[in-house]
């Protein structure tokens, strides 16, 4: 049972909230295959970003427009295990919920490839 009164305070927050995060990383590159290509993208950005004659701050915002696709497929992945977790049936809103988060991850991709070809060209 969740105990809203003597819930961790400090540094011991801190280290249970960074476990609790390690743990999800681990679950998203085990189980979603999307999450495995936004991460290799990231991966080939970051060196990408450097061949470029840009300047810091354009070159930190081509690796953040990166990390924006991460950070959606995350809150993507957490609607779906939501929506699972209520039930597997068939469901009206159930698809909507799923098909919202989905949308958002597109207009990531086209937030962050926006980006890219603002600063490249």
């Amino acid at each position: 049972m969740f105990d809203n009164i003597n819930k961790p305070k400090g540094i011991k927050r801190i280290v249970l909230a960074s476990l609790n995060s390690f743990r999800a990383f681990k679950w998203l590159y085990q189980n979603e295959s999307a999450f495995r290509q936004e991460l290799l993208l990231l991966l080939i950005a970051i060196p990408v970003s450097f061949v470029f004659d840009v300047s810091s701050q354009e070159q930190v915002m081509l690796i953040l427009a990166v990390l924006f696709i991460l950070f959606t497929e995350i809150i993507n992945t957490a609607i779906e295990a939501v929506v699972d977790r209520i039930g597997l049936e068939i469901h009206p809103l159930s698809g909507l919920a799923k098909d919202l988060g989905s949308a958002a991850v597109f207009i990531s991709l086209i937030v962050a490839s926006s980006i890219w070809l603002v600063i490249l060209l």
